[in-house]
């Protein structure tokens, strides 16, 4: 199980695909699977109940127990499926049981912003992990991959650098003091 972790935009998403896809092209289809820690986000209502939705993507906005029972179940690998959940990004919210975790994959792939984060539960991930990759990009690009995803998903362009610098620029700047933590470096 090799979990990957970094800053918002640097390409955790995009690595844990080529990685499955490289699996399953090499070992068959079904071998590797992708488990998004997004998945996790709490619900936009619940964001909304508890004040937090105007920094959507911060540590506490994430079920993070129930993140880390997911990584267990998955490491035990003792039940014949798993379903996890995935998140959309085109409704903005996390959807359950959209992910089947087959007992018989060789590789599941994880990755999220908090994996190395030294915080509970958060702090025993690397543990339950085979791997732990840190994406490294540089700045700049990880900027401008978020504010055009962010555009890509309804904001103008004023909107979606403001999200990306003061709301992701907070979640980055947590997520960096993690690196250390992390069984090797992946220039993205």
């Amino acid at each position: 199980m090799i979990g990957v972790a970094g800053a918002p935009g640097a390409g955790k998403s995009t690595l844990a695909r080529r990685v499955v896809a490289a699996v399953d092209d090499r070992l068959g289809a079904g071998t590797a699977v992708q488990v998004p820690m997004d998945g996790f986000h709490l619900a936009n209502a619940a964001l909304d109940a508890l004040g937090r939705h105007d920094r959507k993507g911060a540590i506490d906005t994430f079920d993070a127990h129930g993140y880390v029972a997911l990584v267990r179940r998955l490491v035990a690998a003792d039940e014949p499926v798993v379903w996890a959940p995935d998140f959309d990004r085109r409704v903005d919210e996390p959807v359950a049981g959209s992910i089947a975790v087959q007992q018989t994959a060789a590789l599941v792939v994880t990755e999220g912003n908090y994996l190395l984060d030294e915080t509970e539960p958060w702090a025993v991930l690397p543990d339950l992990l085979t791997e732990t990759w840190w994406c490294q990009v540089d700045d700049g690009i990880r900027l401008d991959r978020l504010v055009g995803r962010h555009m890509r998903h309804g904001r103008d362009h004023e909107a979606a650098m403001r999200w990306a610098t003061e709301v992701d620029g907070v979640n980055a700047a947590r997520v960096a003091a993690t690196a250390s933590r992390a069984s090797r470096i992946v220039l993205t």
